[in-house]
């Protein structure tokens, strides 16, 4: 048998990043076209803050502003002129310089070396992606904020270690991660007033030929932009800047794998609490008809353990050689976009499966029982406590009935009345009243309103 192999060949993305992975919006921040108009925007800025300073004549940066962008400058005529100079900024130089008229020529990316354009048109990705992800980052801690006023009266399951531990409201668990959101939208206004520079002066970071006025350039560069002039550099930007970036990116998608992991437990055969929503045309699995896999949150928590990797390659293109070396140029290509592409798709995905979460109430309230009352011990721990019995003996005594009433399979509140000394110390009246989870929500209510009055007052600033 001879089998037939055809190969189709299509327009396809260009970016490190399987193309199901991330928003289109997200993702054409990172496509070659957009990574060739940055730099002519860079480029084009210089040329309009040098003229305002003096250093080069009007005329030339108006036609230089005129000829640098995607009008003029295709990829396919800057890649041709790359296969022979196999350099990419001199090539985009070059395709600038034959577009411009004669006058102009000189006074393309003047005074400017090559990570002056490939930095700053960096920041301007970044600013790009942080407005995305900021965007996202609030409606999704709106989603959560929803939540945990909409579950604050839903008694649930406390669990530490895996194990029931005490009673939480169920809509604590979306206000502990709106919290940690909120702290992540933060963490991105402070991170972009670093992050987001414009650098443009020269070889060796002295501002080279254009003297004194450099820092004028740079500065008036930054402002056209959207940036913030860089203090000081060598060539490049400073990679501490970037690898804070990408460390950034790690730890907000491992907490979106932190709620991602809660889900997938609490979606368990045993526990089913709660569920991914799922289509009606969904398959689970191609052989079990009947699974229900949750498979946003597995996606999740995949994506964050590659993207938790990244800062350990963004550290290691701190120390370059001297005022710079190629070393982390090549790995910057595929870090940078990675990061931010998969946590769009960690951010997109977590967004679905919390505003479409199947919440089993019944199940959350059925499941503070499969104890039958041991979950309660805390409590009764504090009414010992407030009858002068010391921490150590009562929490033997309450060990000890907790181990005669799984043995027995009895109510704990039965076993506790059982036990001579126990029964001597607590009436029942007073045990039983114990046993209601309501009564033990104590300030989890505040807890709620501060963090969504903390996150409202984020979004408003």
């Amino acid at each position: 048998m001879i089998l037939k192999i055809v190969i189709m060949t299509s327009e396809r993305s260009t970016l490190p990043v399987p193309e199901r992975y991330g928003s289109k919006e997200m993702r054409e921040v990172f496509e070659e076209e957009s990574y060739l108009n940055y730099q002519l925007m860079v480029e084009a800025a210089v040329a309009e803050a040098q003229a305002e300073v003096g250093l080069i004549p009007k005329s030339a940066a108006m036609e230089i502003v005129s000829k640098a962008n995607l009008e003029y400058i295709t990829i396919e005529r800057w890649r041709e002129i790359e296969s022979a100079t196999q350099h990419e900024t001199a090539s985009l130089v070059e395709a600038v310089v034959e577009v411009c008229r004669d006058e102009a020529k000189p006074w393309v990316h003047y005074g400017l070396t090559s990570n002056d354009v490939l930095d700053t048109s960096l920041s301007l990705q970044l600013k790009k992606s942080m407005e995305i992800m900021e965007d996202k980052m609030i409606s999704f801690t709106e989603i959560l904020c929803e939540k945990a006023l909409e579950y604050q009266d839903l008694p649930a399951v406390g669990r530490t270690h895996g194990q029931h531990t005490s009673i939480i409201p169920f809509g604590l668990k979306f206000a502990v991660w709106a919290s940690e959101m909120n702290r992540h939208i933060l963490r991105l206004r402070q991170l972009r007033e670093r992050a987001l520079v414009c650098k443009t002066l020269g070889v060796v970071g002295t501002g080279s030929v254009m003297g004194e006025k450099a820092l004028e350039v740079q500065a008036l560069t930054a402002k056209k932009l959207g940036l913030k002039p860089l203090d000081a550099a060598t060539q490049v930007v400073p990679r501490d800047i970037l690898a804070e970036v990408i460390f950034f990116t790690a730890l907000v998608a491992s907490s979106l794998d932190k709620m991602a992991t809660e889900v997938r437990n609490l979606q368990r055969t045993e526990i089913r609490e709660v569920a991914e929503p799922f289509r009606a045309t969904q398959i689970g699995s191609s052989a079990v008809p009947m699974k229900r896999n949750p498979i946003k949150c597995e996606r999740v928590s995949s994506l964050a353990k590659l993207i938790r990797a990244l800062p350990s390659v963004a550290l290691q293109n701190i120390p370059l050689w001297h005022e710079r070396d190629l070393s982390n140029s090549a790995n910057e290509r595929i870090t940078v976009p990675s990061a931010f592409i998969l946590l769009d798709e960690c951010i997109n995905s977590m967004t679905k499966v919390m505003r479409g979460l199947v919440v089993r109430a019944d199940k959350i309230r059925s499941n503070i029982d499969l104890t039958q009352g041991q979950i309660y011990s805390e409590f009764i721990l504090d009414i010992l406590l407030k009858k002068s019995v010391s921490r150590s003996h009562a929490h033997r005594l309450l060990n000890n009935a907790a181990g005669r009433a799984s043995k027995e399979n009895i109510p704990y509140s039965e076993a506790i009345l059982k036990d001579e000394e126990l029964g001597s110390l607590l009436k029942k009246e007073e045990v039983k009243g114990l046993f209601d989870p309501i009564k033990h929500f104590s300030a989890s209510k505040k807890i709620i309103a501060n963090v969504v009055d903390l996150f409202q007052k984020t979004k408003e600033s």
